[in-house]
């Protein structure tokens, strides 16, 4: 008994990364703000095993552009948030291909960028600080991107590679 209760745990532990699955979940931008910096995006997701939801990419709705963002940062990011706000995950941008234009546009002259987002759910508003860190080491908050859900792009399993994500309307 004990036996085959390890095996179904290892199982399951091995099994899990292979149950979360990619998403695309799409929002417009819903203040002038956002739509002058962004205008929409669709976030390139894993969909774990409980239905949480992690951020791999970042895709403009409206042009070509992609960042790829991993989860973490410095604490400092979280501090640098203005008050009241209640985004807790922290995601670096990252500064290859499209990640460098998206970090200058969103706080021109940092030389880093974080998003910091609250959960990301379904057919729910999302709300994306960035916060940028300076040449003088500072970490400020650049802007607060707010969006509405458009919807998420259906894909065929296993047949949409990142590169082949949709990008247009």
């Amino acid at each position: 008994m004990r036996r085959t209760l390890i095996a179904a745990l290892a199982l399951s532990f091995a099994a899990g990364p292979a149950a979360a699955e990619i998403r695309y979940l799409a929002f417009d931008a819903s203040d002038r703000v956002t739509q002058a910096l962004t205008r929409g995006v669709t976030l390139e997701a894993d969909r774990g095993l409980f239905g949480a939801i992690s951020v791999r990419k970042i895709i403009s709705t409206s042009s070509r552009g992609s960042a790829e963002v991993r989860r973490g940062g410095p604490d400092a990011v979280r501090q640098a948030l203005p008050e009241g706000a209640t985004e807790t995950a922290v995601y670096a941008i990252s500064p290859e291909g499209d990640g460098r234009g998206l970090t200058r546009a969103l706080c021109p002259g940092a030389e880093e960028a974080w998003l910091v987002s609250g959960r990301v759910r379904l057919a729910r508003p999302l709300t994306l600080q960035a916060v940028g860190r300076w040449p003088d080491g500072g970490y400020r908050h650049c802007v607060t991107l707010s969006y509405v859900w458009r919807g998420e792009w259906a894909a065929p399993r296993g047949a949409v590679a990142a590169e082949d994500a949709p990008s247009g309307r």
